[in-house]
């Protein structure tokens, strides 16, 4: 069973770098690939951004590429999403998740492949 807390959003102006945490329990997080996805009101939820189990692969959305940056620090159970030049459009409750099972590149932007996931913390870009 894994845990996940997300933390670092809030009220970003246009053009700010915020940075979101997740930080995760467990002992077998260091062996999960795990992810970011956000939801904007009336919207499906989307994905953002996944690195697999060792950090040694990313993907990011089209809207995020070049923008976003994912990492994780497995001996802290951390992860982090720093998010540069913040758009309006960027304004969601990001959800971070785990996937127990080896993924496949076209896996890690499908909601069905995450086992586990935080509660969200919001993030309003205020133009």
């Amino acid at each position: 069973q894994v845990q996940l807390v997300e933390s670092g959003g809030g009220l970003v102006q246009r053009g700010g770098s915020p940075r979101l945490s997740c930080s995760a329990s467990g002992r077998t997080f260091s062996t999960y690939a795990m992810g970011w996805f956000r939801q904007a009101p009336g919207k499906e939820r989307e994905f953002v951004a996944a690195i697999s189990w060792n950090g040694g692969n990313t993907y990011y959305a089209d809207s995020v590429k070049g923008r976003f940056n994912f990492s994780r620090d497995n001996a802290k159970n951390t992860m982090y999403l720093e998010m540069n030049n913040l758009k309006p459009e960027d304004t969601a409750v990001y959800y971070c998740a785990a996937a127990s099972r080896i993924l496949f590149s076209a896996s890690y932007a499908d909601r069905d492949s995450y086992d586990y996931w935080g509660q969200g913390t919001q993030v309003t870009v205020s133009s």
